[in-house]
């Protein structure tokens, strides 16, 4: 692939990224940081100009840079990840017929994002 396509694409995913964290911020069930992340990444692959904008910006900057300088998840997007995680397993549980293996593997792995999520701190330590 060109250079200047990759570099396209990105940008494209970056803007579709930040679209969809937008939505986030007023549809409390639609997490925001992983999407601006998401973004955060793409445009650092493909405009310095556009990932400047986003970790300084207003409103999406404080938390990105929380998460790129303190490993910051906020204790709402803690929650909303797992009430996510565990509505998902209950419908797949409930209404899939998927055999044991594919629901014990599923499970095993949203207990390592589960886990991932919990581990990391909520807010700044005071030091910090």
């Amino acid at each position: 692939m060109k250079l200047k396509s990759k570099k396209l694409i990105l940008l494209a995913i970056g803007w579709l990224f930040v679209a969809v964290g937008a939505v986030g911020i007023v549809l409390p069930v639609l997490p925001t940081t992983p999407f601006l992340l998401i973004s955060l990444w793409a445009f650092s692959q493909s405009s310095d100009r556009f990932h400047d904008w986003l970790y300084t910006h207003r409103v999406f900057g404080p938390p990105l840079q929380d998460w790129s300088n303190h490993g910051v998840i906020p204790l709402k997007a803690k929650v909303i990840a797992i009430t996510s995680m565990a509505t998902s397993a209950t419908l797949v549980i409930l209404l899939s017929k998927i055999p044991w293996y594919g629901l014990v593997g599923m499970l095993a792995l949203m207990s390592v994002g589960a886990i991932f999520v919990l581990t990391r701190p909520s807010r700044r330590r005071a030091s910090e």
